[in-house]
């Protein structure tokens, strides 16, 4: 049985058609962020936007982060195609540089939802602080990927080294895109970070050790 004021929340306000996907519901509640700020907009603001009932979101996303992130697991999926894909013949940070490079590069159309996802991601803090565990997954797929490709166990020094220095100078790179504005180019600068820290990092398995 509907309550009263599941009946209220589940009608679109101003005539807006009602959300029937997770991409849709993402948009809106972005444009709710930017109006409102992330922290005063809540569930119940979205759902009611969106034309849905509590329950409904929830299908969608656990909570309103994890609508910041979007579909993180597939994320993730994505970059581990991307290494798998990566020319074998390349070394280990070239590898990772490349399916880092690819796996940051978006439509055109979408840049200005991207900047917007990570301007929250990297400056609210309470999405900064659920930030640990996505980031200790992404982590992961690199240090797998590095013992992998160089035949060292995940545990070993370079791999786990790896893993923390590739994340540092992604997020470095996505702080300075942030900083420069729109002109600047994402692929660019995530291009010279990953360069930067891995320089000598690997650049050739004799160097790979415990």
């Amino acid at each position: 049985m509907t309550t009263e004021s599941e009946s209220h929340a589940a009608r679109p306000i101003m005539g807006r058609p009602r959300v029937t996907s997770r991409a849709a519901l993402e948009r809106l509640a972005f444009d709710l962020f930017a109006r409102r700020g992330f922290e005063e907009t809540t569930v119940d603001d979205i759902a009611a936007a969106a034309g849905i009932g509590r329950r409904t979101f929830f299908r969608y996303f656990a909570s309103k982060n994890d609508l910041v992130w979007g579909d993180f697991e597939d994320h993730l999926e994505k970059l581990r195609g991307l290494l798998r894909d990566v020319d074998p013949r390349l070394p280990a940070l070239d590898a990772v540089r490349a399916a880092v490079v690819e796996f940051n590069r978006f439509d055109v159309r979408d840049v200005p939802w991207h900047r917007q996802r990570m301007e929250l991601i990297l400056r609210v803090p309470t999405l900064q602080a659920d930030s640990t565990l996505r980031y200790a997954s992404w982590r992961e797929v690199v240090t797998e990927f590095v013992a992998e490709r160089t035949g060292l166990p995940k545990s070993a020094m370079l791999p786990r080294l790896a893993g923390h220095v590739f994340l540092a100078a992604s997020i470095a790179a996505y702080e300075q895109w942030l900083f420069c504005g729109e002109d600047a180019d994402l692929s660019v600068l995530l291009d010279e970070a990953i360069r930067r820290v891995g320089g000598g990092l690997l650049e050739t398995h004799a160097m790979a050790g415990p």
